[in-house]
């Protein structure tokens, strides 16, 4: 097998015969001599090979795939121990460089492209410095989620894609449908809604916007499972935080209450930031360097410290603190019983705490059906990771594990029950204490990348009116 250049570039320079396959990213030429420079992916820096004396084919430019052979010798440049005598290189595939039949060069020239010049180019950007050091950094944290939870003995579970349910009720859920939109079944008339029991399904039906529900039901089965699959939102929202379609990872288990579900997402957190913190240097020292100051020594800080846990009460107490002292300091005024704010929670990890922080116990009225009721009657077992720049980045609860409290609750929100038939049926059917959260990936990899932006975290981002 050919040799990657993360590969070739931990090799000693000892003049063995090596073949490299990639793309060209810089060319310099020197009288005879032309230095190449190609990438292929597998890590941050390129290699440089030197061309003496060698015929260089035609279109050997930025863009170009090439397959070159030679010698590993060692570099004279700085910043490299080794580099390729070329012996010979070959063009694979067209040269891209200049003007074809009114198809234009290629568009990532030798210059630094803006991140939304890249949106335009999702197929081309993972090329770049920048989205391919998000790509690997992603890859890698995907692989640690998988470890984590498969060490400590969870099952994965491939939920549902195609739902009848809406496990968070916000309600801004794609539509999934079979009938002709130009003349669905109306059984009334034009004016009535479509005859959704001549659907596919019989029924409405939606791409999910989780799989908390369902991996509910085999937590009572399996004990602890978890969900690491795309979940959608129609929410029509052009924000630098929004995105219609990404991946969530969601553990269930069962015989765990609030503080073991706590326990359970500080883990995961810090061990995905360990991962990346030993497993990525190179491209996070090139998000350090370019993106986010810091960055390196704030995610070795938040894997090393205990996170602070505050309720919602004592939280919204410093808030109402902090905005007496300071008169207009938070455009939302903060109050018992309205939701944190992003201004709020930048307050709380990076003001009052200066760390991750995990606030509990928040009023019922703000947060979803199937949380568990307190004591008193106004709050629920729910929780959410706040981290610094970022804000929350996993949200969860205790699961309500009581029939009559849940059939309660749903009734409060006018839920239809018949909808959720077969939730009831694990609070009837063996019943027991379960919790578990969400973490959206791309607000990891945002957090661990340090960009602004959730767009440039994910291959080919699915947003209001962006479809490639």
């Amino acid at each position: 097998m050919v040799p990657l250049i993360k590969e070739i570039l931990a090799a000693p320079p000892d003049r063995r015969e090596v073949l490299v396959r990639g793309w060209v990213r810089t060319r310099r030429d020197m009288k005879n001599l032309v230095f190449v420079e190609i990438h292929d992916g597998s890590c941050f820096n390129g290699l440089q090979c030197a061309c003496d004396g060698i015929p260089v084919p035609p279109g050997l430019t930025t863009g170009a795939s090439v397959e070159i052979r030679g010698t590993l010798v060692p570099s004279p440049a700085q910043g490299q121990a080794v580099e390729i005598a070329a012996a010979s290189i070959t063009l694979i595939g067209e040269a891209p460089g200049e003007e074809k039949n009114g198809i234009p060069p290629y568009p990532l020239q030798k210059k630094r492209h803006t991140l939304e010049f890249l949106r335009e180019t999702p197929h081309l950007r993972g090329r770049t410095n920048t989205i391919g050091a998000v790509t690997r950094v992603r890859g890698r944290l995907a692989f640690a989620v998988h470890r984590f939870f498969q060490d400590r003995g969870y099952h994965y579970l491939h939920t549902p894609v195609i739902t009848g349910s809406d496990a968070e009720g916000a309600g801004a859920m794609f539509r999934v449908t079979t009938l002709d939109p130009a003349a669905p079944a109306r059984p009334q008339g034009p004016a009535a809604k479509p005859d959704y029991r001549e659907d596919f399904f019989g029924r409405e039906s939606f791409l999910t916007v989780s799989g908390q529900l369902e991996a509910e039901a085999y937590a009572m089965a399996l004990s602890r499972v978890y969900t690491f699959g795309p979940t959608f939102r129609a929410e029509n929202s052009n924000t630098a935080r929004h995105l219609a379609e990404f991946w969530m990872i969601e553990p269930e288990t069962a015989f765990f209450h609030l503080a073991d579900n706590m326990d359970l997402a500080e883990d995961f957190l810090k061990y995905c930031l360990k991962t990346i913190l030993e497993e990525c240097p190179g491209d996070l020292d090139f998000f350090d360097q370019r993106y986010q100051k810091g960055l390196t020594g704030g995610l070795r800080a938040a894997a090393e410290a205990a996170f602070t846990r505050l309720t919602y009460t004592e939280a919204m107490g410093e808030l109402e603190k902090a905005a007496a002292a300071r008169p207009g300091r938070f455009e939302f005024a903060p109050a018992w019983g309205r939701d944190l704010q992003s201004e709020h929670e930048t307050f709380l990890t990076e003001e009052l705490v200066r760390g991750p922080v995990i606030v509990t116990d928040y009023p019922k009225e703000i947060k979803a059906f199937y949380m568990k009721l307190n004591g008193d009657g106004k709050t629920v077992r729910a929780m959410d990771v706040l981290v610094p720049r970022l804000g929350e980045i996993i949200g969860g609860s205790e699961r309500e594990e009581n029939l009559a409290a849940l059939e309660h609750r749903m009734a409060e929100l006018g839920m239809d029950p018949d909808r959720y038939g077969w939730y009831l049926d694990l609070r009837r059917y063996g019943t027991a204490p379960h919790a578990g959260f969400g973490l959206g990936f791309e607000r990891l990899v945002q957090y661990v990348t340090g960009m602004a932006n959730i767009r440039d975290v994910i291959p080919y981002p699915r947003a209001a009116g962006r479809l490639y």
